[in-house]
């Protein structure tokens, strides 16, 4: 099992944020989720967005912390990461 986290560098909303990821599995990841109490919301198909303030509690937690360009490369080997265009396409399809 490994969980992921980046460099908090993104910004939005007053903050910054990093991008937590499973390179294994989504269940895997949903269940770190959950098990450190990030809402739903922060979730976004293949990754949670967590602000910085989370960070050195998620690393304490066991997430591991990589550069966003590793972040990236092992998302996309594990064949979990959604493409840009995948995503778009989500969000417009009509919910079942």
């Amino acid at each position: 099992m490994t969980v992921l986290i980046d460099t908090p560098l993104w910004p939005k909303h007053g903050t910054v944020w990093s991008h937590l990821v499973s390179d294994e599995s989504i269940d895997e990841l949903r269940a770190f989720g959950d098990r450190v109490g990030l809402p739903p919301r922060a979730f976004d198909l293949d990754h949670y967005d967590v602000p910085v303030e989370r960070y050195e509690a998620l690393i304490a937690d066991g997430a591991v912390p990589v550069s966003p360009r590793e972040l990236v490369r092992r998302l996309a080997a594990s064949g979990l990461r959604v493409s840009p265009r995948e995503r778009r396409e989500r969000r417009r399809a009509p919910s079942d």
